[in-house]
């Protein structure tokens, strides 16, 4: 059973776009129809492939944005040297197909046993597996505590905006912007570093289970930070994004 299952997530599927969701002018958010798509957990990731008239292919990995047990959907930000997310932002449109295979990873997920309180730590487009979490939490009727640190360039940049601006109950979103704030802005402007975090995070006494996603830099400095500050490495997950975020 475990083999058929492990050989499951690595066979490739047609996948077929059911709708689109612009988040900002460089993030789409694809609603997908996988024909023996098998499920994922709330973390995951799956691989991406096109494949050009000619044959030639192209792969990439995309978190998973919507919850177990909600219809698949991927959130993707346009890289203007990218071979594929250009495709997926632009251009694909409801009835096109690709391909892909998963889900994949173990490590960054989260379950209601699991326990909490958590604190989520998004840099850019790294807010994409965390907002899997977050509906995860809200679909299962958890009552975990979570306070969300998102890190953004400018407020334009927001992913998920309307959403985080009516979050669930239990459920603290805190904002910072590192390159431009609107007139009033009350919200954080300056990268996440140490002092923030001693502001925003909750007190490693509490024993909470840590998620930080983003661009590499973002990941490094704000791990370290909560493991300095006295959070077990143990209870500190991280997944390294390599394209933008609010640094």
């Amino acid at each position: 059973m475990a083999g058929t299952a492990v050989l499951g997530r690595l066979t490739w599927l047609v996948t077929k776009v059911t709708g689109g969701v612009e988040e900002t002018s460089r993030v789409r958010t694809l609603l997908l129809e996988a024909s023996g798509w098998q499920g994922h957990r709330a973390g995951q990731h799956l691989d991406v492939r096109l494949t050009a008239p000619d044959g030639y292919q192209a792969e990439r990995s995309y978190s998973i944005a919507s919850a177990p047990g909600d219809p698949l959907a991927i959130t993707v930000e346009r890289l203007e040297d990218g071979e594929v997310s250009p495709y997926l932002v632009d251009v694909a449109r409801e009835g096109d197909e690709f391909e892909v295979r998963g889900p994949i990873g173990g490590y960054f997920v989260w379950e209601p046993g699991d326990g909490g309180p958590l604190l989520l730590l998004a840099g850019g487009s790294g807010i994409v597996p965390l907002r899997s979490i977050l509906r995860h939490r809200e679909r299962t009727g958890s009552t975990v505590p979570v306070r969300l640190l998102y890190s953004s360039r400018t407020l334009d940049d927001v992913i998920y905006r309307v959403e985080f601006d009516m979050a669930a109950s239990g459920v603290e979103v805190v904002h910072t912007l590192t390159r431009h704030q609107p007139p009033g802005w009350a919200g954080y402007a300056r990268r996440v570093d140490a002092a923030l975090l001693a502001e925003v995070a909750w007190p490693a006494a509490g024993t909470p289970l840590a998620y930080v996603c983003g661009p590499t830099s973002f990941v490094e400095a704000v791990s370290q930070a909560l493991v300095q500050d006295g959070y077990p490495p143990q209870r500190v997950k991280t997944e390294r994004f390599g394209a933008t975020g609010g640094t």
